[in-house]
């Protein structure tokens, strides 16, 4: 009787494990760093305070892309975003942008969730 492709999977996956198990006892001890990579419109959400990013993230649950809309006035206050290379005044048409894509897909949808989720993100920043 053949074995199956299944078979096939776990046993070579349990011999990888095996041998990353052989390969990390005598070797000295590798550090891996992740980073992840934004885009400039992601990059471009500001670092708030706490209770302004818990807003913005209301009013983008309740009216897609006002929160965000909001949250660009924050970057001409002074608030910090991933862009430092970046004008003010580009970072701050960039979270406009995202909240008139916001607003004009929110009817298929799309803009809602991506505003949820663009609120999440602040209220993530602003805890850092």
């Amino acid at each position: 009787m053949e074995p199956s492709h299944k078979d096939a999977e776990t046993a070579a996956a349990a011999a990888a494990v095996a041998a990353a198990d052989r390969g990390a006892s005598s070797s000295s001890g590798v550090v891996v760093q992740v980073r992840e990579k934004k885009g400039p419109l992601r990059a471009a959400i500001p670092y708030m305070p706490f209770p302004v990013a818990v807003i913005c993230l209301f009013l983008n649950t309740f009216v897609p892309g006002l929160g965000t809309f909001v949250s660009a006035f924050t970057v001409l206050c002074g608030a910090r975003t991933d862009l430092p290379d970046r004008h003010v005044c580009c970072v701050f048409w960039l979270n406009i942008a995202a909240a008139l894509i916001q607003i004009l897909t929110a009817i298929v949808m799309v803009g809602w969730i991506m505003s949820i989720f663009w609120g999440m993100d602040m209220v993530i920043l602003a805890s850092e």
